[in-house]
């Protein structure tokens, strides 16, 4: 019925919405249920997989907390536009992080110049005073679709050399592999804000369409910060993910 699974109960150890679950993000990420498409109702999903309506709403509110779907008052559920999740217990660059999900992730340089900084980026590199750092600007692309505008400081010394090398992906294997620099760890912060006129032309925004934006300060194994950086992202296309612990 509308294009639904159907199986029989006590074919699989799974709880039955675990099962529903299944079958609905299954055929939501193949596409066979296109992007806000609405999903067959509440009561044709307990028709064709026999089950309850409590069954069928734990299922979808699974869904729900991934991300796949949301619901319309009084209209039914729809499906959402897939969002890609960086998982931030590791330090992990864009690209390494959407590579291990199966996604193809490139950058497009805007520009790299040595530039005065910001008092924000001169304090978080610890710059003497009127010292120059070096600037990278770049589109990251997911699947081929602009979803990060990425503003990335560096000081000098590990700046420069990046003048001369293909930033077409990740910069943290570069510092690593190349430069020989371990890194260490990253402080994080999040905040929604409305995107500028250059934000909204390179990911294709609306007018006062908001993003997310990511401030990341990369440190070297030994403490040094090495690395500030803007990452403002389409929050329709991308998500970051935490787990914390209570100690």
């Amino acid at each position: 019925m509308n294009g639904i699974d159907q199986f029989a109960p006590g074919q699989s150890p799974l709880p039955l919405y675990v099962q529903i679950r299944d079958s609905l993000r299954r055929k939501i990420l193949e596409g066979s249920y296109a992007i806000h498409e609405r999903l067959p109702s509440e009561n044709e999903m307990m028709v064709a997989f026999g089950v309850s309506r409590i069954t069928i709403r734990q299922a979808l509110r699974d869904l729900h907390n991934e991300g796949l779907v949301f619901s319309a008052q009084g209209k039914g559920t729809y499906v959402s536009k897939p969002k890609a999740v960086q998982n931030v217990q590791r330090l992990q660059g864009f690209g390494e992080a959407m590579a291990a999900q199966g996604y193809e992730a490139t950058a497009r340089l805007l520009s790299i110049r040595e530039c005065k900084p910001a008092k924000a980026v001169a304090a978080a590199l610890h710059t003497h005073s009127g010292e120059d750092v070096v600037e990278v600007k770049r589109v990251r692309y997911l699947n081929r679709e602009a979803v990060c505008l990425e503003s990335s400081y560096f000081p000098l010394d590990i700046g420069r050399p990046l003048f001369s090398r293909d930033l077409s992906g990740d910069i943290f294997p570069l510092l690593e592999n190349l430069f020989g620099i371990p890194l260490g760890h990253a402080e994080i912060g999040l905040d929604a804000t409305l995107a500028d006129d250059e934000t909204q032309d390179l990911l294709g925004l609306k007018v006062g369409e908001a993003i997310l934006r990511v401030e990341r300060l990369t440190h070297n194994r030994s403490g040094r910060p090495i690395d500030f950086e803007y990452l403002c992202y389409r929050g329709d296309s991308f998500k970051y993910q935490f787990r914390v612990d209570r100690k």
